[in-house]
């Protein structure tokens, strides 16, 4: 219901969403603990990274929690409000301060568009993954081989 109230403005206030997500009551704590948080964005926060990496860093270093950004590079600089939000960069700079942020969390970061996927933490883990295994079994097949000539 909270979700569905809420209207577009020009504005991305990463701060002040993260604090709200993190700063809970400390009697209550127990009951809100989180082990991670997905931000879905279309642009850069307003405020400049290295404040929000410093600040994510310790939060998420206090709390054993993880930060993880989902970024959507859409085509058109404003939203269908026509609002330019406050703090602009290009996509390219945008996934790079989201990167710096997401490491400072020790998060995944996720970088999509219209036209597919431009990077993912879990699809690099995957094929980097797949590598090894080729690899590896690359070196158990020559292995094999080697044995059977020698006997």
């Amino acid at each position: 219901r909270w979700v569905l109230s809420l209207q577009c403005k020009g504005s991305r206030n990463f701060m002040s969403a993260l604090r709200r997500a993190v700063e809970v009551d400390f009697k209550d704590k127990d009951k809100h603990k989180s082990q991670g948080l997905y931000l879905l964005t279309t642009g850069i926060p307003d405020q400049e990274t290295y404040t929000i990496s410093a600040y994510v860093a310790e939060v998420c270093g206090g709390f054993d929690l993880q930060l993880h950004v989902c970024l959507f590079s859409v085509t058109k600089d404003t939203g269908s409000s026509g609002v330019i939000p406050a703090r602009y960069a290009d996509p390219t700079e945008t996934a790079s301060a989201f990167k710096e942020i997401v490491q400072a969390a020790k998060g995944r970061f996720h970088w999509f568009g219209e036209a597919g996927i431009f990077e993912s933490d879990d699809i690099t883990s995957i094929v980097s993954e797949m590598e090894k295994a080729k690899n590896y079994s690359q070196k158990c097949a020559f292995l094999v081989e080697s044995l059977k000539q020698r006997s």
